[in-house]
């Protein structure tokens, strides 16, 4: 049996088929709450805004028009959601652990160097998060999640050249806070 593209998914839930829903929720429910996590730094609240972004998209799926894929449409509520949702409770926490980061920082053997690697994560953490909302989920998008400019364009309705300006400025805002924070500790 061949597997239905979501185009086809969203047409069966107008038609009434909650399956359908179900599989789409299914497909991507893991990506939405990862961008809610980043975004809003803690489980509670990107459960919420994932619960939230599907109950939404439910809910506006007749004025889904697909000049964007799905889960492109997707994304950019559950950005925007989760954006209000920083706005509305104020959170200026941490972000969580990425899979990226320990890429980017190889996961140490010994334990001195496992403390001084948690550390370094621990700052990177707290100067993403410390960024304007806006540039945080620019950052986001494009470090953790490797979106190209074109994709988060069409998240977040800004141009291309907008949005290389905020990851740029952001790149640049980390970067000093690490930096400080790295001389501060010393």
């Amino acid at each position: 049996m061949e597997e239905q593209s979501d185009v086809d998914l969203v047409q069966a839930v107008r038609n009434g088929s909650r399956q359908a829903f179900t599989e789409l929720m299914r497909r991507h429910q893991q990506r939405i709450y990862w961008v809610a996590r980043r975004i809003t730094g803690n489980h509670a609240d990107a459960d919420d805004v994932t619960q939230e972004t599907f109950l939404r998209a439910y809910l506006a799926l007749g004025d889904f028009r697909g000049e964007a894929a799905f889960g492109t449409w997707l994304y950019r509520i559950a950005v925007n959601f989760a954006l209000s949702n920083v706005r509305k409770t104020q959170i200026r926490g941490y972000l969580q652990q990425s899979p990226l980061l320990t890429r980017l920082i190889p996961q140490p053997e010994r334990p001195d160097d496992q403390l001084e690697f948690h550390e370094t994560e621990s700052r990177l953490m707290h100067a993403v998060g410390s960024l304007p909302e806006k540039q945080r989920a620019v950052f986001v998008m494009r470090f953790f999640d490797e979106l190209s400019y074109e994709e988060i364009s069409q998240i977040v309705k800004t141009s291309v050249g907008g949005l290389k300006a905020n990851y740029f400025h952001a790149l640049r805002k980390v970067q000093e806070k690490m930096k400080d924070d790295d001389t501060g500790q010393e």
